[in-house]
């Protein structure tokens, strides 16, 4: 591990991981971070003058979350928007609004499969449950279990061929226990209420999540084990940097989007409004004019942060070794010219050079021909703002497992190269 990196560091970022077990967590999480750091909170439902958006600000919209800064000086016509978005959400099970099930013994929860899941990192695993629960007068509370669920493995003796390749049926061979069949068993309805307080709870978004905390691994602790990596890394550097950066005549904004594994159509998705909502009522709210905002859009940028690939030392043939970044080597530079990712040569230029100055190593990400990559918010806001972005990503691997592996460097890396965009 690089000695200029303090542990103290890392271990914040460990702290943040565990205690964001579902984006409702996260959200709230980063929201408390910022307000302990001198930002006020502003509500979406209300007005905005231009009191309430100069200097350190944020507001939240369910798992998702807007955190800036605007020094007082600022007119439109030297509007500028510093941008860093990132997800809070990540692939798991999640809880269905009928979840009982009893068979043959034993007490199941009816789940469903929420993004790109690697179903077999869920099996043999101490699960908790962790989300929001909303009563039948629209109360709302957050939930947090220890370990309570498992979803069990068949046994070696009873599939003696499962090491040939393991198939798992979503529907059958995910559903968790998380009890015994009794005639006094209370239900999950009932078992929530208890949980929470909350009476007459009837609807709820909860999430499964593997209780292990975050951990670092190796001969010199050089690598960090979690769940939920991709992306609360990403929010963590982000929120971060934000906190430690000066106020300036641009605007610092980091936004934390949900449902970026799911599509990120929705209210709170980067394809939907809340992003491009706040920048407008900014604009707005200093006197900025309808010519003016697009005047601003052209002069801004955005750095779409998603974890990236890292070269598998087992299936080095999945990759393009000249473009296979390393953990601990800095962030990579995502380069896709079909447009999965919005990085352009003039965007990629200007986030290296940040990062140089920040003394921040980059790498290049790139698919193979023959190995189609995903996608991330780049894109989808670049097209939705016409806002110069590129995407970067820490390395990392195991992607979309319940528990991923990264450099533990790399978070703080990309954490230096954001406050210096934001300097």
């Amino acid at each position: 591990m690089s000695s200029h990196l303090p542990i103290g560091d890392i271990a914040d970022c460990m702290s943040f991981l565990d205690a964001s077990p579902s984006p409702f967590h996260a959200a709230t999480n980063i929201g408390d971070r910022l307000r302990a750091a001198g930002a006020t909170e502003i509500d979406l439902r209300a007005a905005w003058s231009e009191r309430d958006v100069r200097g350190f600000q944020f507001t939240r919209r369910e798992g998702a979350i807007v955190g800036w800064r605007l020094n007082d000086t600022t007119t439109p016509q030297a509007l500028e928007f510093r941008i860093a978005g990132a997800h809070t959400d990540s692939p798991c099970l999640r809880v269905k609004p009928k979840p009982d099930v009893n068979a043959y013994g034993w007490r199941q929860l009816d789940v469903e499969v929420y993004g790109g899941v690697l179903n077999n990192s869920w099996l043999d695993r101490d699960l908790g449950i962790a989300g929001r629960v909303i009563s039948s007068t629209g109360e709302e509370r957050l939930i947090r279990t220890g370990p309570i669920a498992r979803v069990p493995q068949l046994a070696i003796h009873l599939d003696r061929a499962v090491n040939d390749g393991l198939r798992l049926d979503p529907q059958t061979h995910l559903s968790p226990i998380w009890g015994l069949q009794s005639a006094t068993a209370p239900s999950f309805v009932a078992y929530l209420e208890n949980l929470s307080g909350v009476a007459e709870i009837e609807w709820w978004d909860l999430s499964l999540f593997d209780t292990q905390p975050a951990q670092l691994l190796g001969v010199d602790h050089e690598f960090l084990a979690s769940g939920r990596l991709d992306n609360l890394l990403s929010c963590w550097s982000a929120t971060t940097a934000l906190i430690s950066s000066p106020m300036t005549a641009r605007v610092s904004l980091v936004v934390c989007n949900d449902h970026e594994e799911v599509g990120s159509a929705s209210t709170t998705g980067a394809a939907g409004p809340l992003l491009e909502h706040v920048l407008v009522r900014i604009n707005e709210a200093i006197g900025g004019t309808a010519a003016s905002l697009a005047e601003a859009y052209s002069r801004s940028s955005c750095i779409s942060a998603d974890n990236a690939h890292a070269i598998h030392p087992n299936y080095p043939e999945r990759h393009d070794h000249a473009h296979a970044p390393l953990v601990n080597s800095g962030p990579a530079i995502k380069v896709n010219v079909n447009q999965r990712y919005a990085t352009s040569a003039t965007t990629a230029q200007r986030f290296a050079s940040v990062c140089a100055s920040a003394g921040v190593p980059t790498q290049a990400f790139s698919s193979r021909n023959n190995m189609p990559c995903g996608s991330t918010i780049g894109p989808i806001t670049a097209t939705r703002l016409g806002i110069d972005t590129v995407d970067v990503g820490i390395p990392q691997l195991s992607m979309h497992s319940a528990r991923e592996l990264c450099g533990v460097d790399d978070p703080i890396h990309l954490a230096r190269a954001l406050q210096v965009y934001w300097s």
